[in-house]
């Protein structure tokens, strides 16, 4: 694909995205302007958010710059299967749901870290609480700012310092302003934009693939040709890669297939089911810039049909960050002709070069929107969550228990501007050095995620699980996760299926729930308030259809199984 150069823009362009930060800027100021008198209308909105701004958000604080750039190279190496990191999603969507949100809106809580003390102890809320701030700083913020800084830089030769610097001003001021109601009511529109943007790049390659017939249907049955790869250059460039891809004893892959062999080494099929249980109920269920959104909701109701909103808009995703990796393969296979070691790094030029390829001058004002508005909106919301842990689980819990409602919104504003300080000098740092820091912190998901999923869902489930139990399997599971990370860098023939950091993950998370398990049965059992019906199931009083909306085309119930039937559908047609 080479190198794309810089995207040159005219007026038009610049018209349009200024137009963007006009239009949410308005939205912000509107949403954000009255006065915040108490931590709950600064960190949850005043729980007042309607199940489509909760949607929108939810889906807005997960998408950067990692899909447009990440997935989509990722996607032109192994082809559909990494599709199923949106689609996935459907198994922690309805734990969520018809589980998570009734007892994380009855407990009246803040925070996770808060939940979890109401369940456990103080001392695993405290652990979650320095977690989740370490980790949104050093996996989220610090990497986020230095991917927009460096998409920034090479999309349009902006240096990469002024680039983090920017960016990080802009998504300052817009969460500090006016907390999460307006951050939330914003990202309506970056969604929209997102949306729109991405189709229009999907599109616009599916056409510039059918060459002469000028035929969207056509690209797309081109493509699907092309990704079977059985025959030309594209059966040999897949040929060659499987010992890159797979056990090197199998000797076919199918790159439109979700279902991959154990040994894949980023989508391997115990992945597809067990993964629930591991990373994807902590990024949905407990990590705290995404489940802000849902303890913000006006009510439980809302709170469901906005994952629900949710769900179909991670079906939609694919469409917009996979499909593009896709046509770049039928493009560009000779790509993966490369040295192993230089096919990521090309594969990831490849958005890029879609734009520069296909967005008509005038348009590519709409994509530098999609692309800013994907760096801002995450970065926001990580920035809004980890005040929110600061102030409520460390501030108001450990320094000053009787401040008032506006010092704690102060707090929450200052820390925001401690936490964005230190995530720039990180990202500066991170600039400075190789990228081996940047992809390792991609890989801190494996490490901690899995001891707290385990406990979060046990803790609900289970009357009988207690701290001991909970905080045993927590240190547990951190001592197992480094030890198998240790044991697959240094070991001369490591396992090949536990190679891959979702098995790692995996394994953790049963290791963390056999822990768990014994240490509570073999200890005293928890105290009758923190096995009340706001914090545990009560199987003999469980009601899943309280509020579900007061007409049968509002019933989450419905909603919610068209999203599952979707998504079914998309599985066995890729299986």
């Amino acid at each position: 694909m080479g190198d794309s150069g810089n995207i040159q823009l005219v007026f038009w362009d610049y018209a349009v995205f200024f137009v963007y930060l006009v239009l949410i800027s308005l939205i912000g100021y509107y949403f954000g302007r009255k006065k915040k008198k108490s931590s709950s209308d600064f960190f949850l909105a005043g729980k007042s958010l309607p199940w489509y701004v909760i949607g929108s958000s939810f889906t807005a604080a997960n998408i950067s710059t990692e899909h447009f750039i990440g997935v989509v190279g990722a996607a032109f190496i192994y082809g559909i299967s990494i599709a199923m990191s949106e689609w996935a999603n459907v198994l922690s969507f309805t734990l969520l749901i018809w589980i998570f949100i009734p007892f994380l809106m009855a407990s009246k809580v803040f925070s996770i870290p808060e939940f979890l003390e109401k369940r456990f102890n103080s001392t695993i809320r405290q652990i979650f609480a320095v977690v989740t701030i370490a980790t949104n700083i050093l996996a989220f913020l610090a990497a986020v700012l230095y991917g927009g800084g460096l998409i920034l830089q090479k999309l349009f030769g902006i240096d990469l310092m002024i680039s983090i610097l920017i960016i990080s001003a802009i998504s300052l001021a817009w969460a500090v302003y006016g907390g999460l109601k307006s951050l939330a009511w914003m990202d309506v529109l970056t969604v929209a934009v997102m949306v729109i943007g991405g189709l229009l790049v999907t599109f616009l390659g599916l056409h510039y693939l059918s060459g002469d017939s000028h035929s969207i249907i056509e690209g797309f049955k081109i493509m699907l040709e092309r990704n079977r790869a059985e025959t030309g250059i594209w059966r040999e460039v897949v040929q060659k890669n499987i010992p890159n891809m797979l056990d090197s004893n199998i000797t076919s892959y199918n790159r439109l297939s979700v279902v991959q062999p154990i040994s894949h080494k980023v989508t391997p099929w115990p992945n597809l089911i067990l993964g629930v249980f591991t990373i994807s109920i902590w990024y949905n269920c407990l990590n705290q810039f995404m489940i802000q959104r849902v303890l913000a909701a006006k009510s439980t109701y809302h709170a469901r049909m906005g994952i629900v909103f949710a769900g179909y808009l991670k079906v939609l995703m694919p469409i917009i960050i996979v499909v593009p990796g896709l046509i770049l393969f039928a493009l560009y296979p000779e790509v993966l002709n490369l040295e192993w070691s230089e096919v990521r790094p090309e594969a990831d030029k490849g958005y890029i070069h879609l734009i520069q390829l296909l967005i008509p001058i005038g348009i590519k004002g709409v994509i530098l929107a999609v692309l800013v508005g994907a760096i801002q909106s995450t970065i926001s919301a990580v920035l809004n969550s980890t005040s929110t842990v600061f102030t409520i689980d460390i501030y108001k819990r450990m320094i000053n228990k009787t401040a008032s409602e506006s010092r704690y919104v102060a707090i929450g504003r200052w820390s925001s501007v401690v936490v964005m300080i230190v995530s720039i000098l990180i990202a500066f740092w991170i600039a400075k050095s190789s990228s081996s820091l940047f992809v390792y912190t991609h890989t801190l998901y494996a490490f901690f995620a899995p001891p707290f999923s385990a406990v979060f869902v046990l803790g609900i489930l289970f009357r009988r699980m207690n701290g001991k139990g909970a905080l045993t399997a927590v240190i547990a599971g951190f001592i197992l996760g480094i030890l198998i990370k240790v044991y697959v860098e240094v070991s001369p023939a490591p396992l090949s299926w536990l190679e891959p950091y979702n098995m790692q993950a995996i394994v953790v998370w049963f290791f963390s729930v056999i822990v768990c398990v014994l240490v509570s049965l073999q200890t005293e059992r928890p105290r009758p308030e923190q096995v009340s019906d706001k914090l545990t199931i009560n199987w003999k009083k469980l009601n899943l259809f309280h509020d579900l909306g007061d007409r049968w085309y509002k019933n989450v119930v419905l909603w919610w199984g068209i999203f599952v039937l979707i998504v079914v559908a998309l599985v066995i047609y890729f299986f």
